[in-house]
């Protein structure tokens, strides 16, 4: 089996559904835990404020919790911090590391996601040596300020672009119950979550609702 393959055998993303990006906060750890139990099985820690010893620290616990739990942890940003602390991963954007900077930094077997708002930024993604790419926000949203929505047809387009490459896209921005039976018509198969578990009073419940309506969707979809 080439690197490659061996890589993407390693990082594949296809089958998993949930994906939880969140800041840091007082109760990480006890947070992500409950949300993976809800059904989360992709973590990402995206916190634009920690200085790097302090978000080492942080991505640690992130670390223990996912890697207990069999979910893959990515960490956003930083492919340098994301090698020093064992991350499965690292997600970066359009302003941030290029992905083959993170790829050689961090080796063939890790995970490497890339952000696109832009048809043309799904053209240059082609090219790069990505594991998954995200489309949004869909819906304009305050955790990417200042970012107009895509809408549903950028997510469409990019699923489509995607498939030919076999490398899953996972659709950002209002991901709720509500949303998903429209965004899985339009061909999403994978959801990126912020909100709707970081301001849940109780983030297993919530998880566990969004994941019964995503397997719901994706049934009858599929039907």
């Amino acid at each position: 089996m080439s690197a490659l393959d061996q890589r993407k055998e390693r990082g594949a993303l296809a089958g998993r559904r949930l994906y939880l990006c969140t800041p840091d906060r007082p109760d990480l750890a006890k947070f992500v835990a409950s949300c993976i139990a809800g059904g989360v099985d992709v973590v990402q820690l995206r916190d634009k404020t920690l200085e790097a010893r302090p978000l080492l620290r942080r991505a640690a616990l992130v670390r223990d919790v996912c890697s207990n739990l069999g979910v893959p942890f990515i960490l956003n940003d930083r492919p340098d911090l994301a090698l020093e602390v064992g991350a499965d991963g690292v997600h970066v954007g359009q302003e941030d590391a290029p992905p083959s900077l993170a790829r050689r930094i961090l080796g063939p077997f890790a995970v490497v996601g890339l952000s696109t708002h832009a048809p043309a930024e799904l053209d240059a993604a082609e090219v790069e040596p990505v594991d998954y790419i995200s489309a949004g926000p869909v819906v304009e949203t305050p955790t990417k300020p200042g970012r107009a929505g895509t809408g549903v047809d950028y997510a469409s387009l990019a699923v489509t672009r995607s498939n030919a490459l076999r490398r899953p896209v996972f659709v950002t921005g209002g991901v709720t119950p509500a949303t998903v039976p429209a965004l899985a018509a339009s061909g999403v198969r994978h959801f990126v979550v912020v909100r709707w578990l970081t301001h849940a009073s109780d983030p297993r419940a919530a998880a566990r609702a969004l994941r019964v309506a995503i397997d719901a969707a994706l049934s009858s979809a599929q039907t």
